[in-house]
């Protein structure tokens, strides 16, 4: 018993440790900006792996040098209401849960129905905010379990408690994927229309926003009829963002 309780009380040590590192880590970013994020560390590993070379575009910008449509556009597709939560939606969270359960239900519907035939797995819808999707690509692996979120979830309290609504959406744009080897919003207006992301217009703007739930398949679908449909919604929704 000895022995487990001295277990038990490094993990709980080393669990202190691990969550002192990341406020340490939110603070500094308050003034220093991180030079890459775990995602896109992963993403260069999975590039040399592919391609033996690392064909890679990302320029930090300030926000000012950011496109205010930009900041709209990604805004009104990925979380309109930035600027008012607490970097948790809850409700939004419960409807992705039911959403999920709904689609899974519906595949093993389908596979009692026809054993014979494999169903595609259903497609996971999520409920994060600009600010958990900053949280996750900044300190985390891409693995799903109850464990990470539940880390990812400390991590997005810190965030917003830590720093302005600007910094967070200023350091989100900054890092986000924008196709194969392409991040942040300066290197995306480059790619994709060959201007820089403060001269973007409000078209070209909702277009990038739209891409980014799945950027390196649209990367590949640049006359795709949904990014055109989906970018006019989001222009619509545009004048009514409120930014931080």
């Amino acid at each position: 018993m000895k022995a487990l309780r001295s277990w038990l009380f490094l993990c709980l040590l080393a669990m202190l440790a691990l969550q002192l590192f990341f406020v340490l880590r939110v603070a500094a970013m308050a003034f220093i900006t991180p030079e890459s994020t775990s995602f896109e560390r992963s993403q260069i590993v999975q590039l040399l792996r592919q391609h033996k070379a690392l064909p890679w575009r990302q320029q930090f910008v300030p926000l000012s040098a950011v496109s205010r449509h930009l900041q709209r556009a990604v805004i009104a597709s990925e979380d309109d209401a930035f600027v008012r939560h607490g970097g948790i939606r809850w409700d939004a969270v419960e409807k992705a849960w039911d959403r999920n359960a709904q689609a899974q239900a519906r595949v093993e519907k389908q596979q009692a129905r026809r054993p014979d035939r494999p169903s595609a797995p259903p497609r996971i819808v999520g409920g994060s905010t600009i600010t958990q999707q900053l949280a996750k690509n900044l300190l985390l692996s891409g693995e799903r379990n109850f464990l990470r979120k539940g880390q990812e979830a400390l991590i997005t309290l810190t965030l917003e408690a830590l720093l302005p609504k600007s910094r967070i959406l200023e350091l989100y744009l900054n890092h986000v994927e924008w196709g194969e080897g392409v991040f942040g919003a300066e290197a995306a207006a480059q790619h994709y229309f060959r201007k820089s992301a403060s001269q973007l217009g409000a078209w070209e703007a909702a277009r990038l926003a739209v891409m980014l739930p799945r950027p390196r398949y649209f990367e590949k679908l640049p006359h795709s009829s949904y990014l055109t449909e989906r970018a006019d919604v989001i222009v619509g929704r545009m004048n009514s963002v409120v930014l931080p």
